[in-house]
Protein backbone atom coordinates (compact mmCIF):
# COMPACT_ATOMS: atom_id res chain seq x y z
CA UNK A 1 0.00 0.00 0.00
CA UNK A 2 1.35 3.39 -0.97
CA UNK A 3 2.10 5.79 1.86
CA UNK A 4 -0.41 8.68 1.70
CA UNK A 5 1.11 12.13 1.35
CA UNK A 6 -0.44 13.12 4.69
CA UNK A 7 1.53 10.38 6.45
CA UNK A 8 4.90 11.72 5.34
CA UNK A 9 3.82 15.24 6.23
CA UNK A 10 2.77 14.13 9.69
CA UNK A 11 6.15 12.52 10.26
CA UNK A 12 7.80 15.81 9.40
CA UNK A 13 5.64 17.48 12.03
CA UNK A 14 7.12 15.22 14.69
CA UNK A 15 10.44 17.00 14.26
CA UNK A 16 8.96 20.45 14.61
CA UNK A 17 9.07 22.38 17.87
CA UNK A 18 5.87 22.81 19.92
CA UNK A 19 3.65 25.89 19.82
CA UNK A 20 3.82 26.23 16.05
CA UNK A 21 0.53 28.07 15.88
CA UNK A 22 0.63 31.80 16.29
CA UNK A 23 -0.02 32.82 19.88
CA UNK A 24 -2.92 35.04 18.86
CA UNK A 25 -4.68 32.37 16.78
CA UNK A 26 -6.71 29.64 18.52
CA UNK A 27 -6.12 26.08 17.41
CA UNK A 28 -8.48 24.51 14.89
CA UNK A 29 -10.05 21.30 16.20
CA UNK A 30 -10.83 18.10 14.29
CA UNK A 31 -12.36 14.90 15.67
CA UNK A 32 -12.20 11.79 13.48
CA UNK A 33 -14.75 9.61 15.25
CA UNK A 34 -15.03 5.97 14.19
CA UNK A 35 -17.90 3.62 14.99
CA UNK A 36 -17.52 0.17 16.60
CA UNK A 37 -13.71 0.33 16.35
CA UNK A 38 -12.00 -1.48 19.18
CA UNK A 39 -8.64 -0.52 20.62
CA UNK A 40 -6.52 -3.08 18.77
CA UNK A 41 -7.86 -2.47 15.26
CA UNK A 42 -4.73 -0.56 14.26
CA UNK A 43 -1.48 -1.72 12.75
CA UNK A 44 0.42 0.40 15.25
CA UNK A 45 -1.43 -1.36 18.10
CA UNK A 46 -0.03 -4.70 16.98
CA UNK A 47 -2.90 -5.97 14.85
CA UNK A 48 -1.26 -8.45 12.44
CA UNK A 49 -3.83 -8.06 9.66
CA UNK A 50 -5.53 -4.68 9.35
CA UNK A 51 -3.79 -1.97 7.33
CA UNK A 52 -4.08 1.52 8.83
CA UNK A 53 -1.08 3.46 7.48
CA UNK A 54 -2.54 6.94 7.96
CA UNK A 55 -3.52 6.37 11.58
CA UNK A 56 -0.25 4.56 12.29
CA UNK A 57 1.66 7.60 11.08
CA UNK A 58 -0.66 9.97 12.92
CA UNK A 59 0.34 8.08 16.07
CA UNK A 60 4.03 8.31 15.04
CA UNK A 61 3.70 12.09 14.82
CA UNK A 62 1.51 12.38 17.91
CA UNK A 63 0.56 10.32 20.95
CA UNK A 64 -1.43 7.10 21.25
CA UNK A 65 -3.30 6.29 24.46
CA UNK A 66 -3.30 2.53 25.08
CA UNK A 67 -5.92 2.44 27.85
CA UNK A 68 -8.54 4.82 26.49
CA UNK A 69 -12.04 3.73 27.46
CA UNK A 70 -15.64 4.80 27.11
CA UNK A 71 -17.91 5.32 30.08
CA UNK A 72 -20.82 3.63 28.26
CA UNK A 73 -20.28 1.26 25.33
CA UNK A 74 -23.09 2.07 22.91
CA UNK A 75 -23.18 4.50 20.00
CA UNK A 76 -25.69 7.11 21.11
CA UNK A 77 -24.65 7.39 24.74
CA UNK A 78 -20.93 7.48 23.93
CA UNK A 79 -21.49 10.27 21.38
CA UNK A 80 -23.46 12.28 23.92
CA UNK A 81 -20.63 11.79 26.44
CA UNK A 82 -18.05 12.96 23.89
CA UNK A 83 -19.93 16.19 23.21
CA UNK A 84 -20.99 16.97 26.79
CA UNK A 85 -17.99 15.71 28.76
CA UNK A 86 -20.49 13.93 31.01
CA UNK A 87 -21.43 10.45 32.14
CA UNK A 88 -24.76 9.03 30.98
CA UNK A 89 -26.19 9.61 34.44
CA UNK A 90 -25.82 13.36 33.98
CA UNK A 91 -26.51 14.00 30.28
CA UNK A 92 -29.51 11.67 30.33
CA UNK A 93 -29.19 9.86 26.98
CA UNK A 94 -29.57 6.22 27.99
CA UNK A 95 -29.68 4.84 24.45
CA UNK A 96 -30.40 7.00 21.42
CA UNK A 97 -32.33 9.92 22.88
CA UNK A 98 -31.52 13.62 22.89
CA UNK A 99 -29.11 14.47 25.68
CA UNK A 100 -30.53 16.78 28.33
CA UNK A 101 -27.44 18.94 28.78
CA UNK A 102 -28.12 22.54 27.68
CA UNK A 103 -26.54 23.09 24.27
CA UNK A 104 -24.53 26.09 25.41
CA UNK A 105 -22.82 23.78 27.93
CA UNK A 106 -21.77 21.29 25.22
CA UNK A 107 -18.49 21.22 23.32
CA UNK A 108 -19.90 22.47 19.98
CA UNK A 109 -22.17 25.00 21.71
CA UNK A 110 -19.37 26.55 23.74
CA UNK A 111 -17.02 26.69 20.76
CA UNK A 112 -19.61 28.28 18.49
CA UNK A 113 -20.48 30.84 21.15
CA UNK A 114 -16.79 31.73 21.29
CA UNK A 115 -16.28 32.40 17.61
CA UNK A 116 -15.59 28.96 16.16
CA UNK A 117 -17.05 27.85 12.81
CA UNK A 118 -18.63 24.56 13.91
CA UNK A 119 -19.49 21.55 11.75
CA UNK A 120 -20.71 18.00 12.04
CA UNK A 121 -20.78 15.45 9.22
CA UNK A 122 -21.94 11.85 9.44
CA UNK A 123 -23.55 9.88 12.22
CA UNK A 124 -25.37 11.66 15.06
CA UNK A 125 -27.44 9.00 16.88
CA UNK A 126 -28.31 11.13 19.90
CA UNK A 127 -31.91 12.12 19.28
CA UNK A 128 -33.06 14.37 16.41
CA UNK A 129 -30.10 16.03 14.70
CA UNK A 130 -29.95 19.72 15.78
CA UNK A 131 -28.77 21.07 12.42
CA UNK A 132 -29.55 24.65 13.43
CA UNK A 133 -26.92 24.45 16.19
CA UNK A 134 -24.11 24.05 13.64
CA UNK A 135 -22.69 26.30 10.95
CA UNK A 136 -22.26 23.27 8.68
CA UNK A 137 -24.46 20.25 9.31
CA UNK A 138 -24.89 16.98 7.42
CA UNK A 139 -26.14 13.91 9.25
CA UNK A 140 -26.75 10.39 7.92
CA UNK A 141 -26.23 6.81 9.10
CA UNK A 142 -27.76 3.34 9.10
CA UNK A 143 -26.77 2.24 5.62
CA UNK A 144 -23.50 1.84 3.74
CA UNK A 145 -24.86 3.04 0.40
CA UNK A 146 -26.65 6.40 0.30
CA UNK A 147 -28.89 7.51 -2.56
CA UNK A 148 -28.07 10.90 -4.05
CA UNK A 149 -30.75 13.29 -5.38
CA UNK A 150 -29.86 12.27 -8.97
CA UNK A 151 -30.59 8.61 -8.19
CA UNK A 152 -26.95 7.49 -7.99
CA UNK A 153 -25.50 5.99 -4.83
CA UNK A 154 -22.42 6.85 -2.80
CA UNK A 155 -20.69 4.81 -0.10
CA UNK A 156 -21.14 6.37 3.33
CA UNK A 157 -17.37 6.63 3.90
CA UNK A 158 -16.95 8.40 0.57
CA UNK A 159 -19.76 10.74 1.61
CA UNK A 160 -17.91 11.44 4.88
CA UNK A 161 -14.86 12.45 2.86
CA UNK A 162 -16.79 14.67 0.45
CA UNK A 163 -18.59 16.49 3.25
CA UNK A 164 -15.44 16.99 5.35
CA UNK A 165 -13.55 18.43 2.39
CA UNK A 166 -16.54 20.65 1.56
CA UNK A 167 -16.54 21.95 5.13
CA UNK A 168 -12.83 22.79 4.94
CA UNK A 169 -13.35 24.56 1.61
CA UNK A 170 -16.40 26.51 2.81
CA UNK A 171 -15.07 27.61 6.21
CA UNK A 172 -14.50 31.34 6.73
CA UNK A 173 -10.79 32.11 6.71
CA UNK A 174 -10.98 34.58 9.57
CA UNK A 175 -12.36 32.14 12.19
CA UNK A 176 -11.01 28.95 13.81
CA UNK A 177 -13.01 25.82 13.09
CA UNK A 178 -14.24 22.73 14.91
CA UNK A 179 -15.31 19.73 12.85
CA UNK A 180 -16.50 16.28 13.88
CA UNK A 181 -16.29 13.66 11.13
CA UNK A 182 -18.50 10.91 12.54
CA UNK A 183 -17.93 7.79 10.47
CA UNK A 184 -20.63 5.12 10.30
CA UNK A 185 -18.06 2.49 9.37
CA UNK A 186 -17.35 -0.09 10.54
CA UNK A 187 -20.78 -0.34 12.19
CA UNK A 188 -22.74 -3.25 10.76
CA UNK A 189 -25.76 -2.65 8.59
CA UNK A 190 -27.77 -4.70 11.03
CA UNK A 191 -30.59 -5.87 8.78
CA UNK A 192 -28.38 -6.69 5.81
CA UNK A 193 -27.21 -10.33 5.81
CA UNK A 194 -23.70 -9.22 4.77
CA UNK A 195 -23.47 -6.73 7.69
CA UNK A 196 -20.29 -4.91 6.51
CA UNK A 197 -20.37 -3.55 2.95
CA UNK A 198 -17.01 -2.41 1.56
CA UNK A 199 -16.50 -0.28 -1.53
CA UNK A 200 -15.75 -2.45 -4.60
CA UNK A 201 -12.13 -1.28 -4.83
CA UNK A 202 -11.52 -2.57 -1.30
CA UNK A 203 -12.43 -6.16 -2.05
CA UNK A 204 -8.89 -7.13 -3.07
CA UNK A 205 -7.68 -6.28 0.43
CA UNK A 206 -7.14 -9.27 2.75
CA UNK A 207 -8.25 -11.65 -0.02
CA UNK A 208 -5.51 -14.18 0.69
CA UNK A 209 -5.28 -13.59 4.44
CA UNK A 210 -6.58 -15.86 7.18
CA UNK A 211 -7.97 -13.76 10.04
CA UNK A 212 -6.77 -15.12 13.42
CA UNK A 213 -9.46 -16.36 15.77
CA UNK A 214 -9.56 -14.33 19.01
CA UNK A 215 -8.30 -16.26 22.07
CA UNK A 216 -11.70 -15.90 23.74
CA UNK A 217 -13.75 -17.05 20.73
CA UNK A 218 -14.52 -20.47 22.22
CA UNK A 219 -17.14 -22.32 24.19
CA UNK A 220 -15.13 -22.25 27.41
CA UNK A 221 -15.05 -18.44 27.40
CA UNK A 222 -18.76 -18.32 26.61
CA UNK A 223 -19.55 -20.55 29.57
CA UNK A 224 -17.51 -18.24 31.81
CA UNK A 225 -20.13 -15.54 31.19
CA UNK A 226 -23.04 -15.03 33.57
CA UNK A 227 -25.81 -17.38 32.53
CA UNK A 228 -28.14 -14.55 31.48
CA UNK A 229 -25.62 -13.39 28.85
CA UNK A 230 -25.52 -16.89 27.33
CA UNK A 231 -29.24 -17.06 26.55
CA UNK A 232 -30.41 -17.13 22.90
CA UNK A 233 -32.40 -13.90 23.33
CA UNK A 234 -29.40 -11.88 24.47
CA UNK A 235 -28.56 -9.44 21.69
CA UNK A 236 -24.85 -10.19 21.86
CA UNK A 237 -25.65 -13.84 21.12
CA UNK A 238 -28.15 -12.93 18.39
CA UNK A 239 -25.54 -10.86 16.56
CA UNK A 240 -22.84 -13.47 17.13
CA UNK A 241 -24.93 -15.97 15.17
CA UNK A 242 -25.56 -13.34 12.52
CA UNK A 243 -21.83 -12.79 11.97
CA UNK A 244 -19.41 -15.21 13.54
CA UNK A 245 -20.88 -18.64 14.29
CA UNK A 246 -19.23 -20.49 11.38
CA UNK A 247 -15.54 -20.38 10.36
CA UNK A 248 -16.25 -19.30 6.77
CA UNK A 249 -18.71 -16.67 7.93
CA UNK A 250 -16.22 -15.36 10.48
CA UNK A 251 -13.55 -14.98 7.80
CA UNK A 252 -15.93 -13.23 5.39
CA UNK A 253 -17.31 -10.85 8.00
CA UNK A 254 -13.95 -9.94 9.52
CA UNK A 255 -12.34 -9.34 6.13
CA UNK A 256 -15.15 -6.97 5.22
CA UNK A 257 -14.93 -5.32 8.64
CA UNK A 258 -11.21 -4.72 8.11
CA UNK A 259 -11.82 -3.53 4.54
CA UNK A 260 -14.17 -0.77 5.67
CA UNK A 261 -11.74 0.15 8.47
CA UNK A 262 -8.91 0.52 5.97
CA UNK A 263 -11.12 2.78 3.85
CA UNK A 264 -11.86 4.94 6.89
CA UNK A 265 -8.10 5.16 7.39
CA UNK A 266 -7.63 6.29 3.77
CA UNK A 267 -10.40 8.86 4.17
CA UNK A 268 -8.65 10.26 7.24
CA UNK A 269 -5.63 10.65 4.94
CA UNK A 270 -7.68 12.60 2.40
CA UNK A 271 -8.92 14.96 5.10
CA UNK A 272 -5.40 15.46 6.45
CA UNK A 273 -4.19 16.09 2.88
CA UNK A 274 -6.76 18.88 2.60
CA UNK A 275 -5.57 20.39 5.88
CA UNK A 276 -2.03 20.39 4.54
CA UNK A 277 -3.08 21.89 1.21
CA UNK A 278 -4.64 24.78 3.14
CA UNK A 279 -1.61 25.15 5.42
CA UNK A 280 -3.59 24.07 8.49
CA UNK A 281 -1.86 20.92 9.77
CA UNK A 282 0.43 22.87 12.08
CA UNK A 283 -2.49 24.77 13.60
CA UNK A 284 -5.03 21.94 14.01
CA UNK A 285 -5.42 19.61 16.96
CA UNK A 286 -6.53 16.23 15.57
CA UNK A 287 -8.23 13.49 17.59
CA UNK A 288 -8.94 9.98 16.30
CA UNK A 289 -11.16 7.92 18.61
CA UNK A 290 -13.69 5.10 18.57
CA UNK A 291 -17.16 5.47 20.08
CA UNK A 292 -17.00 2.03 21.72
CA UNK A 293 -15.15 -1.25 21.57
CA UNK A 294 -16.39 -4.40 19.87
CA UNK A 295 -16.63 -8.16 20.34
CA UNK A 296 -15.18 -10.03 17.35
CA UNK A 297 -16.78 -13.25 18.45
CA UNK A 298 -15.00 -13.10 21.80
CA UNK A 299 -16.96 -14.99 24.52
CA UNK A 300 -19.49 -16.02 21.86
CA UNK A 301 -20.64 -12.39 21.55
CA UNK A 302 -20.82 -9.67 18.92
CA UNK A 303 -21.14 -5.87 19.21
CA UNK A 304 -20.59 -4.09 22.56
CA UNK A 305 -22.62 -2.96 25.64
CA UNK A 306 -20.98 -5.04 28.37
CA UNK A 307 -18.05 -4.04 30.62
CA UNK A 308 -15.39 -6.41 29.26
CA UNK A 309 -12.15 -4.92 27.95
CA UNK A 310 -13.05 -5.78 24.33
CA UNK A 311 -16.15 -3.63 24.66
CA UNK A 312 -14.96 -0.61 26.64
CA UNK A 313 -11.44 0.03 25.29
CA UNK A 314 -11.10 2.18 22.17
CA UNK A 315 -8.31 3.64 20.05
CA UNK A 316 -7.30 7.20 20.87
CA UNK A 317 -4.65 9.14 18.97
CA UNK A 318 -3.93 12.83 19.62
CA UNK A 319 -1.92 15.01 17.27
CA UNK A 320 -1.49 18.37 19.00
CA UNK A 321 0.79 21.11 17.62
CA UNK A 322 1.62 22.10 21.20
CA UNK A 323 3.00 18.64 21.97
CA UNK A 324 6.67 18.56 23.06
CA UNK A 325 8.99 16.70 20.70
CA UNK A 326 9.73 14.14 23.43
CA UNK A 327 6.06 13.09 23.55
CA UNK A 328 5.66 12.52 19.82
CA UNK A 329 5.59 8.95 18.66
CA UNK A 330 5.10 7.63 22.20
CA UNK A 331 2.29 5.82 23.98
CA UNK A 332 0.61 6.65 27.27
CA UNK A 333 -1.18 4.09 29.44
CA UNK A 334 -3.18 6.50 31.62
CA UNK A 335 -6.89 5.78 32.06
CA UNK A 336 -8.34 8.39 29.72
CA UNK A 337 -12.01 8.52 28.77
CA UNK A 338 -14.32 9.83 26.08
CA UNK A 339 -15.57 12.42 28.59
CA UNK A 340 -12.06 13.92 28.63
CA UNK A 341 -12.17 15.04 24.99
CA UNK A 342 -14.54 18.00 25.45
CA UNK A 343 -12.61 19.68 28.29
CA UNK A 344 -9.31 19.01 26.48
CA UNK A 345 -10.45 20.65 23.26
CA UNK A 346 -12.01 23.57 25.08
CA UNK A 347 -8.77 24.17 26.96
CA UNK A 348 -6.84 24.06 23.68
CA UNK A 349 -9.24 26.67 22.30
CA UNK A 350 -8.86 28.87 25.35
CA UNK A 351 -12.54 28.44 26.21
CA UNK A 352 -13.49 27.61 29.82
CA UNK A 353 -15.21 24.24 30.19
CA UNK A 354 -18.75 24.20 31.52
CA UNK A 355 -18.91 23.61 35.27
CA UNK A 356 -21.18 20.63 34.55
CA UNK A 357 -18.47 18.76 32.59
CA UNK A 358 -17.06 15.76 34.43
CA UNK A 359 -14.08 14.88 32.24
CA UNK A 360 -10.57 16.30 32.53
CA UNK A 361 -8.16 18.02 30.16
CA UNK A 362 -6.04 15.07 29.06
CA UNK A 363 -3.44 17.41 27.53
CA UNK A 364 -2.10 17.61 31.09
CA UNK A 365 -0.68 14.15 30.38
CA UNK A 366 1.61 15.33 27.60
CA UNK A 367 2.14 19.07 27.90
CA UNK A 368 4.09 18.91 31.16
CA UNK A 369 7.84 18.34 31.19
CA UNK A 370 7.93 16.49 34.50
CA UNK A 371 5.63 13.58 33.72
CA UNK A 372 1.88 13.10 34.17
CA UNK A 373 -0.01 14.94 36.90
CA UNK A 374 0.11 13.10 40.20
CA UNK A 375 -3.64 13.19 40.69
CA UNK A 376 -4.71 11.62 37.38
CA UNK A 377 -7.52 9.09 37.80
CA UNK A 378 -6.77 5.53 38.82
CA UNK A 379 -10.34 4.26 38.30
CA UNK A 380 -13.61 5.17 36.66
CA UNK A 381 -17.28 4.30 36.65
CA UNK A 382 -18.65 2.28 33.75
CA UNK A 383 -22.43 2.39 33.35
CA UNK A 384 -24.93 1.04 30.83
CA UNK A 385 -28.70 1.09 30.93
CA UNK A 386 -31.17 -1.59 29.87
CA UNK A 387 -32.05 -1.59 26.18
CA UNK A 388 -35.63 -2.85 25.63
CA UNK A 389 -35.52 -5.47 28.41
CA UNK A 390 -33.04 -7.23 30.66
CA UNK A 391 -33.13 -10.37 28.53
CA UNK A 392 -32.00 -8.47 25.42
CA UNK A 393 -29.41 -6.03 26.85
CA UNK A 394 -29.28 -5.83 30.66
CA UNK A 395 -27.98 -2.95 32.77
CA UNK A 396 -24.44 -3.08 34.07
CA UNK A 397 -22.26 -0.93 36.30
CA UNK A 398 -18.58 -1.36 37.05
CA UNK A 399 -15.59 0.03 38.88
CA UNK A 400 -12.73 -0.17 36.39
CA UNK A 401 -9.07 0.04 37.36
CA UNK A 402 -6.05 -1.10 35.41
CA UNK A 403 -5.45 -3.95 37.85
CA UNK A 404 -9.02 -5.00 38.70
CA UNK A 405 -12.63 -4.73 37.69
CA UNK A 406 -15.81 -5.07 39.73
CA UNK A 407 -19.05 -5.53 37.78
CA UNK A 408 -22.60 -5.43 39.13
CA UNK A 409 -25.58 -6.52 37.03
CA UNK A 410 -28.39 -4.90 39.05
CA UNK A 411 -31.36 -6.62 37.40
CA UNK A 412 -29.91 -10.01 38.27
CA UNK A 413 -28.09 -8.92 41.46
CA UNK A 414 -25.04 -10.65 40.04
CA UNK A 415 -21.46 -9.67 40.85
CA UNK A 416 -18.14 -10.27 39.12
CA UNK A 417 -14.62 -9.48 40.29
CA UNK A 418 -11.55 -9.86 38.09
CA UNK A 419 -7.88 -9.54 38.93
CA UNK A 420 -6.68 -7.99 35.67
CA UNK A 421 -3.02 -8.50 36.51
CA UNK A 422 -3.36 -12.26 36.86
CA UNK A 423 -6.40 -12.65 34.65
CA UNK A 424 -6.30 -9.98 31.89
CA UNK A 425 -8.88 -11.86 29.80
CA UNK A 426 -11.44 -11.71 32.64
CA UNK A 427 -12.22 -15.41 32.87
CA UNK A 428 -12.02 -16.17 36.59
CA UNK A 429 -14.74 -14.53 38.65
CA UNK A 430 -13.48 -14.01 42.21
CA UNK A 431 -16.71 -12.57 43.60
CA UNK A 432 -17.63 -15.78 45.44
CA UNK A 433 -14.13 -16.36 46.78
CA UNK A 434 -14.22 -15.86 50.59
CA UNK A 435 -10.65 -14.55 50.43
CA UNK A 436 -11.87 -11.51 48.49
CA UNK A 437 -14.86 -10.70 50.70
CA UNK A 438 -13.31 -7.59 52.21
CA UNK A 439 -12.22 -6.24 48.81
CA UNK A 440 -15.65 -6.99 47.41
CA UNK A 441 -17.30 -5.03 50.19
CA UNK A 442 -15.10 -2.00 49.59
CA UNK A 443 -15.81 -2.12 45.85
CA UNK A 444 -19.54 -2.24 46.43
CA UNK A 445 -19.24 0.91 48.48
CA UNK A 446 -16.96 2.51 45.90
CA UNK A 447 -19.41 1.75 43.08
CA UNK A 448 -22.21 3.40 45.03
CA UNK A 449 -20.08 6.50 45.58
CA UNK A 450 -19.03 6.75 41.92
CA UNK A 451 -22.64 6.37 40.79
CA UNK A 452 -23.72 9.18 43.10
CA UNK A 453 -20.89 11.41 41.85
CA UNK A 454 -21.83 10.77 38.21
CA UNK A 455 -25.31 12.28 38.57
Amino acid sequence: MHLPRACALLLLLAALTPNLHAADKPLNLLILFADDWRFDTLGVAGNPVVKTPVLDHLAAAGLRFTHACVTTSICGVSRASLLTGQWMSRHGNRGFERFMTPWDQSLPGLLRNNGYFVGHVGKWHSGPFPADKFDFAKSYAGTYWIKRPDGSTVHVTRRNEEDAVEFLAARPRDRPFFLTVAFSAPHAEDHNPEQYLPQPESMALYEDVSIPIPPLANEEARHDLPEFLQQPGNEGRVRFHRRFDQPEKYQRMMKNYYRVCTKVDATCGKILDELKAQGLLESTLVVFMGDNGYYHGDRGLADKWYPHQESIRVPLIIHDPRMPAAARGTTNDALVLNVDIAPALLAAAGVPAAATMQGRDLAALYLTDDGPPRAWRSEFLYEHGTIDNKERIPSSNAVVRKDLKYIHWPEYDHEELFDLKKDPLEQKNLARDPGHAELLGSLRARLKTLMEEAR
